[in-house]
């Protein structure tokens, strides 16, 4: 699908996944494994940038209450920037692989994203649906939509077939990290040899 020179990776989690704080931990690894350049990414706050410099939203808690029309013509234009950026170095996208809208479920990397992005492993980071609920409760931060532990469990593993869907789309792997309570450094190393299996 590309000849670009970079490789792309996808990590995704539920908001309380732990995802962020994971690719952080792991991070600076990965900076000295000799791969290339390698920068991360928030797809959320590309589409954030997008969407503030277009006059529609003051902040990111606002974006889920976009029309998802308009969702997906900034989801296109965020893709397009982060593709440009992987040409010749490794981009690292911290994103969702799903997003709550008030017209349901919208696909935060639809078919036209993962074309554009071309991502060569897609990473799940999951926790036990409690400890997702128990670290949202204590994150008062974010102003985020309450899940109960049940709504958690399915949106969760809605994320798990909705990646594999994008697997399909991209020819890419898809490999599951579980954070949980205390585990970070774990799940960081985990993420840290999956990167180094590219050098093989």
């Amino acid at each position: 699908m590309t000849d670009r020179q970079g490789k792309v990776f996808i990590l995704t989690g539920l908001p309380g996944s732990g995802k962020t704080t994971v690719l952080e931990a792991a991070l600076e690894t990965l900076k000295s494994l000799g791969l290339g350049e390698v920068v991360l990414v928030n797809y959320g706050t590309v589409m954030f940038e997008e969407a503030k410099s277009s006059g529609l939203v003051e902040n990111r808690d606002q974006m889920r209450s976009l029309p998802a029309e308009i969702q997906r013509k900034i989801q296109r234009s965020a893709a397009e920037k982060i593709a440009n950026m992987a040409r010749d170095k490794i981009v690292i996208v911290d994103t969702h692989m799903l997003i709550r809208t008030p017209e349901g479920f919208l696909p935060g990397l639809p078919m036209w994203v993962v074309e554009a992005l071309c991502p060569n492993i897609i990473i799940l980071v999951e926790a036990f649906p409690e400890e997702i609920a128990g670290r949202r409760s204590k994150d008062t931060t974010r102003n985020r939509d309450v899940e109960s532990v049940e709504d958690i469990n399915l949106h969760q593993q809605m994320c798990r077939s909705a990646a594999l869907a994008c697997a399909e789309i991209a020819g890419s792997t898809v490999k599951i990290i579980m954070n949980h309570d205390g585990k970070a450094k774990e799940a960081a190393a985990e993420t840290v040899k999956l990167f180094k299996s590219l050098k093989r």
